[in-house]
């Protein structure tokens, strides 16, 4: 053979954790590590976008699941919010000029409640104050004293009326709707039945008479009523001044304890003038408990009372809080993000009130962090848009959407926008990010910082021992079992399996937490005291177990025949080629049968997948490829004319991808050339036109899936798997591969070339091109070539003598 066939050693399968390089005996030894592992880029971008002050520059923490990205944001952000300084407290008062539009007040840390408190107390001593002080002798006499003097005035301006009315035949009857006067006849005040018994000549005279006094009287009443009037106004001033005596002081206490707060001393202002506007509110006796249960419930209303004006709703309350806040939350409704507007039922309307309304999730973050899902927020459209426009206008406006699409009557209510000040960090994956930043024109003004969380970190000392650092403080935190030097060997070499990558270990340290926990958990069922790296092993084979009831099957269905692969002989045109089967949670590789066949004509290689659209774009594409090699190899003086076919046999569902390329090459040219294919030997890898084998994923499984048939059936020392060069660095292979491939029992084969490939697989030499064009006899290449210059010749011919 031209080219010598390297086999891999089996120490190259596996890079292999040497529980040596620990100085430790087991975890318990080892310093916790708090922090995340392996994500320099995504950490720097992190402290670079939360320093950042600016409009827009909110974060997007991009990355696979399990990675941490939520803890670490979370565990982060509350060390550098310790730091920062405690935003206000919100209140909504009611507004006694724009009474649907409750006035929002901040205060500092702390002072919201307080101020609730103090107007509740005031609401609560108000009441008893002003009743107490209309109660009061001094009350009762200087309006007794207001009354007598206007009513001195009153009765002479009477005097004088009924004076002159006498005169004219009447007399005045004075009553709380008014004064009349009373037709006298012969000394006696006619009634109403007397006067409709008169003649209406005596009527007529009596309201002519009227007439006449009536006008002869106008000023006296005019003065009556003035009199009347002035008496009021006296007594409602003396009772302002009464009330203001009862309530003012307490009002005075509060406007100087709230003097630096303008918002608060014009509330206060306006808080005395209600009340000085409203004393007949206060003044109301109590309804007696018998009474108030006769009260229909639905006629109660929870705004009858006029204290509630004077009430705080304290909307958010930061005095529990050290530094600023950061809020993590999984619901982000419209309404849990925006705040809310609650409601009654009072007689078939949806009423609210100031007292009502409720903080959303942007309330509580003011001043410091909101951690959101991208997948949550998103799910709910009016959630995102709301989201943006928060941001853009830098305010939360409180909304009702039900009263924005008509869809319930309610009483309209618009709370005053609060100004906020908040950093968002969505939480998400890469593609979600991408699709935003494509079709979303805001998510690139608001979203400037993104940080990307890696799914794998370099296999270094410094990266193992933190991942070390890792599962103590995880044995710290839980409570369980250690990890002695061979179960933390066993973790990393898991690790290393999740990327599979020698040089690489995992970051998704979700599936890492997994293994540990049911390491611990077997390691207790076999009554041990710590966590070896047996225990770790079990786990990994139980988690596989529980999953791979579709392996087990398709591997019986291999097994008995019914799916027809052969792992012994050699056959022309047909080859195992190498795929794998994602089942979600489970992922395995299984063989699958490819086989080709090759004639006289012009269509090229026939994708049988393809013609019947089973066939991925990827696969496709890799079909095509090899047209171009066989032309650029063979046809560069004679036309192609050359027609083929290509089938997965006993393919059900369809193929994508390009890792069978170059198996699908290797029938042809076994077609081609007659020659035939060791079938203990599957393939797996891409192909480009220049030959040139290309890397692919999932070469470990595919591999493990071709050992796990030739295992059942009985390892002959002959079977193997060839792979491109490129992924010997991918290969984590499990324990029985590695010992089959120590004995000899099972081989691997890395290739650079179709060559390369084509010899071990025919155990022909493929046969290097001369300079006169030519190829050596009896080489591979050789007789694919002679084979196609017949397909030339008989084709030329045959138009010949067609035409003859």
């Amino acid at each position: 053979m031209s080219t010598e066939i390297n086999e891999l050693d089996y120490r190259m399968l596996r890079n292999e954790c040497n529980p040596e390089i620990f100085d430790f005996s087991d975890t318990s030894e080892v310093e916790p590590f708090h922090g995340i592992i392996g994500q320099d880029r995504a950490v720097q971008a992190m402290e670079f976008g939360l320093r950042v002050k600016i409009r827009g520059y909110n974060l997007y923490l991009s990355g696979a699941t399990g990675t941490g990205k939520t803890s670490y944001a979370q565990n982060h952000i509350k060390k550098i919010a310790l730091q920062q300084r405690i935003p206000d407290d919100w209140c909504y008062v009611f507004n006694f000029g724009k009474p649907n539009q409750p006035m929002a007040i901040s205060l500092p840390a702390g002072t919201g409640k307080i101020f609730q408190k103090d107007m509740d107390e005031f609401v609560k001593i108000l009441r008893l104050e002003i009743s107490k002080a209309f109660d009061s002798e001094d009350y009762e006499k200087e309006k007794a004293s207001i009354e007598k003097e206007y009513e001195g005035k009153r009765s002479l301006l009477i005097d004088k009326l009924n004076e002159d009315a006498s005169k004219h035949g009447f007399k005045v009857k004075t009553t709380n709707a008014g004064i009349y006067f009373l037709p006298v006849v012969e000394g006696k005040t006619l009634s109403e039945k007397e006067y409709g018994e008169l003649d209406e000549n005596a009527k007529l005279e009596l309201n002519e008479r009227s007439d006449i006094i009536q006008r002869e009287t106008m000023d006296i009443i005019r003065k009556i009523r003035n009199v009347e009037r002035d008496a009021e106004a006296k007594v409602a001033e003396w009772e302002n001044k009464i009330a203001l005596y009862a309530v003012g002081m307490h009002i005075n206490d509060l406007k100087e304890k709230y003097k630096d707060y303008e918002k608060i001393s014009e509330y206060l202002g306006n808080v005395q003038e209600d009340i000085l506007s409203n004393l007949d509110d206060f003044r109301e006796e109590d309804v007696p408990y018998e009474q108030q249960q006769l009260i229909v419930p639905w006629m109660k209303s929870s705004t009858d009372s006029v204290t509630d004006r004077y009430k705080v709703n304290l909307l958010v309350d930061n005095s529990e809080l050290d530094g600023a806040p950061v809020i993590a939350d999984f619901n982000p409704t419209f309404y849990n993000l925006l705040g809310k507007l609650e409601y009654e039922n009072e007689f078939g309307t949806m009423t609210t009130h100031f007292t009502m309304i409720k903080a959303g999730l942007f309330h509580q973050a003011n001043g410091g962090y909101l951690i959101l899902q991208a997948k949550d927020v998103l799910n709910n459209v009016q959630s995102w848009e709301a989201l943006k426009r928060v941001l853009r206008t830098k305010q939360i406006n409180i909304e009702n959407m039900k009263e924005q699409m008509g869809l319930v009557a309610v009483s309209a209510l618009k709370p005053e926008p609060i100004p906020i000040n908040v950093k968002v960090v969505l939480v998400g994956s890469e593609y979600l990010y991408q699709l935003l930043y494509q079709y979303d024109e805001d998510f690139k003004k608001l979203f400037k910082i993104k940080v990307d969380f890696d799914e794998e970190m370099d296999r270094s000392r410094e990266n193992i021992i933190k991942l070390v650092q890792f599962i103590s403080s995880f044995c710290h935190k839980e409570e369980t079992l250690h990890f002695d030097k061979t179960g933390l060997a066993g973790v990393v070499e898991y690790s290393s399996r999740l990327v599979e990558d020698q040089s690489k270990l995992s970051t998704r340290f979700n599936e890492i937490v997994e293994i540990l926990c049911e390491s611990c958990a077997w390691a207790e069922i076999e009554g041990d005291c710590i966590v070896s790296g047996r225990h770790v092993k079990k786990a990994v084979q139980e988690k596989n177990y529980r999953s791979d009831k579709y392996d087990r099957k398709l591997l019986s269905l291999l097994e008995d025949g019914t799916i027809m692969i052969d792992t012994d002989g050699e056959v022309i045109g047909q080859i195992n080629g190498l795929s794998i089967l994602d089942m979600g949670d489970y992922s395995f590789g299984k063989p699958s049968r490819i086989t080709a066949n090759t004639y006289i004509g012009e269509s090229g290689i026939v994708n049988i997948e393809r013609e019947i659209e089973m066939s991925g774009t990827s696969h496709t594409k890799g079909v095509l490829i090899l047209s171009g090699y066989i032309g650029q190899k063979y046809a560069q003086e004679m036309p192609l004319s050359l027609s083929g076919s290509l089938c997965f046999e006993q393919l059900y569902s369809g193929v994508d991808g390009d890792s069978a390329s170059s198996a699908e090459l290797y029938a042809i040219i076994s077609s081609l050339a007659e020659i035939p294919i060791k079938q203990y030997i599957a393939v797996t890898g891409s192909v480009n036109q220049k030959g040139e084998i290309q890397p692919i994923g999932g070469v470990t499984n595919k591999i493990e899936g071709f050992f796990q048939l030739c295992k059942v059936r009985g390892l002959n020392g002959k079977q193997g798997v060839i792979i491109p060069h490129q992924n010997i660095k991918n290969l984590v292979l499990s324990d029985e591969v590695i010992e089959a491939v120590r004995d000899g029992n099972f081989h691997i084969y890395p290739v650079k070339t179709i060559d390369q490939g084509i010899e071990i697989l025919t155990g022909v030499k493929a046969g290097q091109k001369r300079q006169d064009g030519t190829y050596p006899q009896r080489t591979v290449n050789y007789l694919v070539y002679e084979k196609l210059k017949k397909f030339a010749k008989t084709v030329s011919s045959f138009g010949r003598d067609d035409k003859k």
